[in-house]
């Protein structure tokens, strides 16, 4: 894996992402970006902020209706809404919840309605700088072009297996495999895959 690491880097660069500016609002995004573009998320959260609804006590407290309102951009907003108010609410009722090791802090994610494995590992990942390594669609895409199959745990021993558990590393090939996934899988430049 260090090799596609490698030659991912050298072609598209360092990604630097999820530049948020708290840990909660890598959580709020995390959630948020299911099933859209970045985008939209980046448009929400600025809409939560605009509104002093980036902490998880006064996102807790928010009403639905205008919840809606401010991640409609994001598709599924009635869902959203509600899971980003609960997910509010545990954050705010267990705020060291980061600090946990990371299988017991996924398992308390994956306990909460609408949290699956990437959006889980997501938030360990991002959010509380553990290694996990989060298998995305273009993940999938990518290890089932190079003949690596299996579901979501599967992958993921295969990444965290072959590479040494940093944080800044897994952070990186995450990123750089969905710009990657971006610019040649969803545009079906398979002709011009580097891998």
């Amino acid at each position: 894996m260090i090799e596609i690491y490698k030659k991912l880097l050298d072609t598209l660069g360092h990604q630097c992402w999820w530049p948020a500016d708290t840990p909660f609002e890598v959580v709020v995004g995390a959630v948020l970006t299911q099933q859209t573009k970045w985008e939209n998320v980046e448009k929400a959260i600025g809409n939560l902020k605009e509104r002093g609804l980036m902490e998880p006590e006064t996102l807790s407290k928010a009403d639905i209706p205008e919840l809606e309102g401010l991640v409609r951009c994001t598709g599924f907003y009635r869902q959203k809404a509600k899971r980003v108010k609960n997910i509010s609410a545990f954050f705010h009722n267990n705020p060291d919840i980061l600090g946990l090791p990371d299988d017991e802090l996924r398992d308390w994610l994956l306990s909460l309605d609408g949290i699956g494995e990437e959006t889980a590992d997501s938030i360990v990942l991002y959010a509380a700088d553990k290694p996990k390594f989060v298998i995305d669609a273009y993940t999938k895409r990518m290890c089932g072009c190079l003949g690596i199959d299996g579901n979501y745990g599967k992958l993921q021993s295969v990444f965290e297996g072959s590479l040494p558990h940093d944080v800044p590393l897994y952070k990186e090939f995450h990123a750089l495999i969905v710009e990657y996934g971006k610019q040649f899988c969803g545009k079906k430049r398979c002709g011009e895959c580097i891998l």
